[in-house]
């Protein structure tokens, strides 16, 4: 079930602790992802709190927000790029995106296969897909007082299994949002500490919310036939089906 558009919207950007989210995931995006000039980069879900560094230098920014969770402008201020569309069927030409980014779009679906065949459709050649869920061993998944406490928590085997399932090849994964989901004041201003000692001892430390890279995998066509000429051909049947000549000593004879 997703969740409506204007409590993920107050969340990150009105409160101390979705700003706080919105940086350390944006971050760790941003270090996958460099900016680069060109590109077409799209969000689904509501991931448009990730999209907003890419702005400047991409070809095109598109932020697809499902249906059951609702649609908001986006960006403030400027001319909007986010639209609504149906989980199964997004309003993208195939092979269009280059970057897709999936927040809160996947594991509040109840259809994560079409999700999945949807992001593979739009990507092209070459395309990266970063999926972003909530980590089941973390606090953010365990109670309900941001969104990563909705949906369907994974696991790092869980969530690449899935991905490739559904034609694409893990790359690079990390975690983020290290620091607990609390709105005291001493974890919000230590917050950039644990997400630093996070990724420095992740394998220690259970971040909220997991982050893989994956690729799309394209497979080279293929054509009917023999691949190649045979070059020198077996001739032990040859003549096999024709008529069996007369013998010589017989031809001119008459009887």
């Amino acid at each position: 079930m997703h969740l409506d558009v204007l409590d993920l919207r107050n969340f990150y950007y009105r409160t101390q602790l979705g700003r706080v989210a919105q940086r350390a995931i944006r971050d760790q995006t941003l270090k996958l992802w460099p900016v680069q000039s060109g590109q077409t980069v799209a969000g689904f879900g509501f991931a448009v709190p990730l999209l907003r560094p890419y702005l400047a230098e991409s070809r095109r920014i598109i932020g697809l927000m499902p249906g059951p969770q609702g649609v908001m402008p986006w960006p403030a201020g400027m001319e909007n790029v986010s639209v609504l569309c149906e989980e199964t069927a997004w309003p993208l030409s195939t092979g269009l995106v280059d970057r897709l980014v999936l927040m809160h779009g996947l594991e509040t679906s109840e259809h994560p296969t079409a999700v999945l065949q949807e992001a593979h459709r739009v990507l092209g050649p070459g395309g990266r897909a970063l999926v972003v869920v909530p980590n089941r061993s973390g606090l953010w998944a365990r109670g309900d007082g941001t969104p990563f406490g909705f949906g369907r928590p994974y696991s790092m085997t869980q969530l690449e299994t899935q991905l490739k399932r559904h034609g694409f090849t893990p790359e690079r994964s990390c975690a983020a949002l290290f620091s607990p989901p609390s709105q005291g004041r001493f974890w919000l201003r230590t917050a950039d500490m644990w997400e630093g000692l996070g990724r420095r001892f992740g394998p220690w430390l259970a971040g909220g919310v997991l982050m893989v890279e994956a690729s799309k995998q394209v497979y080279a066509p293929t054509r009917g036939g023999l691949g190649a000429a045979v070059r020198r051909p077996l001739r032990a049947l040859e003549g096999v089906g024709k008529g069996v000549p007369e013998p010589a000593l017989n031809r001119g004879e008459t009887h």
